[in-house]
């Protein structure tokens, strides 16, 4: 019974959410099974254009360290606000979210060429927290319990907490750069006045992804619950 609950609850989770989410756990445990190293994993320009080892492209974003606090606080991040996203603005529309992961890991890998990153996933992770705060300006967070205070604030508290830690925050503060680039592109340039819609997404993704009926056993992930922990938890403003 307990394996059929945990079956079925993977399962509800929404498919992108789910495949990136388990494509890092399976990472990460390869590496603690010392199946694989991190050396196999991170991004190097040089072995990626010149040795072909054209896989660093993707496992960068997939290797969050090793498993400790800071993976368990990348992957409650990634997984709620990966999920919300799937399960928010970008219902239904399945092409246009995986659109959004190319085009985010696009720029990302791009910048990465220019700066000593070499691992890129807590930064995607930021991206998806700012474009889910830019869509939900009226929810108010709360931190640990600690701060109160409205979703578009959230990356840059997720900022100071790296800080905080004593970590690079070079990481977030390109994760905020594309996800602003992004929500820029996407939600804001056009609706202005001779704005025109610059992101398209392939219509291959449509072909590939998008399905005409929604999911009738379709479960969504509230983004108000009561109690459990409070690592950006949010309510609605009137709510």
């Amino acid at each position: 019974m307990a394996y059929q609950s945990l079956r079925l609850e993977y399962l509800q989770i929404p498919p992108v959410s789910r495949a990136y989410t388990t494509a890092c756990v399976l990472t990460t445990a390869a590496v603690q099974l010392e199946l694989i190293t991190p050396f196999q994993l991170y991004f190097n320009p040089e072995l990626i254009f010149k040795h072909f080892q054209i896989w660093r492209l993707i496992t960068n974003f997939l290797f969050f360290g090793p498993v400790g606090f800071n993976f368990l606080f990348n992957m409650i991040f990634l997984y709620r606000y990966c999920r919300m996203l799937e399960e928010g603005s970008f219902r239904g529309r399945t092409a246009d979210f995986v659109f959004m992961f190319l085009f985010g890991g696009f720029l990302m890998t791009l910048f990465g060429l220019f700066v000593s990153l070499v691992f890129l996933g807590q930064a995607f992770t930021i991206m998806l927290v700012y474009v889910w705060s830019r869509r939900n300006p009226y929810v108010r967070m709360n931190f640990f319990g600690l701060l109160n205070f409205q979703a578009p604030f959230l990356p840059w508290v997720l900022m100071g907490f790296s800080l905080l830690l004593g970590n690079s925050i070079i990481v977030d503060l390109l994760g905020i750069a594309v996800g602003h680039i992004y929500f820029f592109l996407e939600d804001v340039f056009p609706n202005q006045p001779g704005g025109i819609r610059i992101l398209k997404t392939p219509s291959i993704l449509r072909t590939i992804f998008d399905t005409p009926d929604d999911d009738p056993n379709y479960n969504p992930l509230p983004e108000e619950r009561p109690g459990g922990f409070a690592w950006g938890e949010g309510q609605r403003l009137g709510g």
